[in-house]
């Protein structure tokens, strides 16, 4: 890869490498220059610029991720679009995320060109988290050395993949010694519960009992037979060695002791035991609280249909220390509540359909059919086949008819009842509607019947607010288009804006948010305002 000072006669296809802003030019970093971008920059009197020319053994930063990330990407890891040289993984289900460590930290010693971060190993996320992001730190990665990393990714299990938890019906034994309150054994057993739901389990099954391990064993063999897939165990005493009484009741059905003990505090004391494949697991005194601590983790894996074995446990003692800790300067309950998963964003999508279509002539021009299907049913199909969540789509002229265009894609309906005030109405319908847990919003013009799913997610790809890129927009040949991304902290200012205008203002006033998005193809320049335009657009 050249990089450097660029003269303007060798700036065409070159990367630049900064942004750049003079006179009517604003040109983000990262930008492929095109030739009309050259004769711009020509006319505004510069002469060269810092940018990255791709030699033969190169390729572009966001080709590179996404094959870096498609093949590292196992079960329940999906693939966002690639933007600036980054691509994500996110989990699809709620589960455990499984990381080779070793074979990502071999690729990571590759080139320093070419970089994977992970979440840890076996951490609980959930659906649209983040678990993983490929980024190739220059313009360009070096093939030969991708071709290394895919053959390290693509050479045993999936470098990130998630384990889903499943339902499991979990049975719990609790042994109790004469004057104990039966408030205690409430106590852990909505512990228990609480935990399961959030495992995705339903409650557990109980049986209570005296501390004695005849009658330990007999609670297990209940169970069993009752089709529990989990057996627990928690003692009126806390288990202090492996021939107590709550090992020796299990080992009395004919079950055996795997391991006792664990480095992980809270949960120092915990039994892990098997009878013929069940789990069977003596529990620490410190399940009985709903705070983290090393039952937890143990639970998960055998809730995502993992394996744990003596080695397993014996290998938890780095971040095993759970305890609070008064030096520390947020307790750790505090700070696991306080503190927010990194998840992927989660973007709207309003489809805008209620303008009067006057330049059409008598006909609405959503209604215009193209291949056999109205217009405003490509848009609505578009917004949902990609990742946008939810999807709506307001209405205003002809509201029965375009409404009807749409029944059978299940579409989520506003009505704009203002709508001959101008486009910025339904735009102010649209925001009013929209759910309070969403991070942006992909807004939709119902006449761009070209405008597909693969752009709307390349969108949302580039979103990341705290990376200056609030709001998106599509580029074709180096003119931007629709539709238009933007984050839920603009929504307030997007309600006060009036007449025939969508989102304009919003651009024209935070251009330092601004993020072009290249695209593919014309689709995000073609609306359909006359006949005229959808014969081209058919023909």
């Amino acid at each position: 890869m050249i990089f450097g000072p660029t003269p303007l006669d060798q700036a065409e296809g070159a990367i630049l490498a900064h942004s750049l802003k003079q006179g009517e030019i604003a040109f983000k970093k990262g930008r492929r220059l095109s030739a009309e971008d050259v004769r711009n920059l020509r006319s505004a009197q510069i002469h060269e610029v810092i940018a990255a020319r791709l030699e033969e053994g190169d390729l572009h930063e966001d080709e590179a991720a996404r094959r870096l990330a498609e093949v590292a990407a196992g079960n329940g890891a999906k693939v966002t679009e690639a933007f600036t040289g980054r691509c994500n993984l996110v989990a699809e289900a709620h589960g455990l995320v499984q990381v080779e460590a070793e074979r990502l930290d071999e690729l990571n010693l590759i080139d320093e060109a070419l970089t994977i971060a992970t979440l840890p190993d076996l951490e609980p996320v959930e659906p649209r988290q983040m678990l993983a992001t490929v980024k190739i730190i220059p313009f360009a990665a070096p093939t030969a050395a991708l071709a290394r990393c895919l053959e390290i990714a693509g050479s045993g299990a999936p470098l990130v993949r998630v384990a889903p938890f499943a339902a499991k019906r979990v049975g719990l034994v609790q042994t109790r010694l004469p004057g104990q309150k039966e408030r205690l054994l409430d106590k852990t057993r909505d512990a228990l519960d609480a935990r399961l739901a959030a495992l995705g389990s339903a409650a557990c099954l109980e049986r209570r009992c005296g501390h004695q391990e005849a009658e330990v064993a007999e609670g297990l063999a209940a169970l069993r037979s009752a089709g529990c897939e989990i057996l627990l165990v928690s003692g009126a005493s806390a288990i202090v060695d492996r021939r107590d009484v709550v090992p020796a009741g299990i080992e009395r059905t004919g079950g055996r002791v795997r391991h006792f003990g664990m480095p992980v505090d809270p949960g120092n004391l915990l039994l892990l035991a098997e009878w013929d494949g069940l789990p069977v697991l003596g529990l620490p005194g410190c399940a009985r609280s709903p705070k983290i601590n090393g039952f937890d983790w143990v639970l998960q894996r055998f809730a995502a249909g993992l394996s744990v074995e003596p080695r397993d446990v014996m290998r938890m003692g780095v971040g095993g220390l759970l305890k609070e800790i008064g030096g520390r300067p947020l307790p750790r309950a505090e700070a696991v509540e306080s503190s927010q998963t990194k998840r992927a964003p989660r973007i709207a999508a309003l489809v805008l359909a209620a303008g009067q279509s006057r330049r059409y002539g008598r006909e609405n021009k959503l209604l215009a059919e193209m291949d056999g299907l109205p217009l405003v049913r490509y848009t609505v199909a578009a917004a949902q086949a990609s990742q946008a969540d939810p999807v709506l789509l307001v209405t205003g002229h002809a509201r029965e008819s375009v409404e009807a265009a749409v029944a059978e894609t299940a579409v989520a309906l506003l009505h704009n009842a203002d709508y001959a005030q101008g486009l910025s109405t339904s735009l102010r319908r649209g925001l009013a509607g929209l759910p309070d847990d969403i991070d942006g919003v992909v807004v939709l013009l119902g006449d761009m019947p070209k405008v597909d799913a693969k752009t709307i997610d390349k969108l949302i790809a580039a979103f990341d607010p705290l990376e200056g890129r609030a709001i998106c927009i599509p580029t074709s040949q180096g003119k931007r288009g629709n539709p238009v991304l933007f984050a839920r902290r603009f929504f307030a200012e997007a309600m006060e804006i009036a007449g025939d205008v969508g989102a304009k203002p919003l651009i024209a006033d935070h251009a330092d948010q601004v993020a072009e998005v290249p695209v593919d193809g014309e689709a995000v320049l073609l609306d359909v305002d006359t006949p005229a335009a959808l014969a081209r657009l058919t023909g």
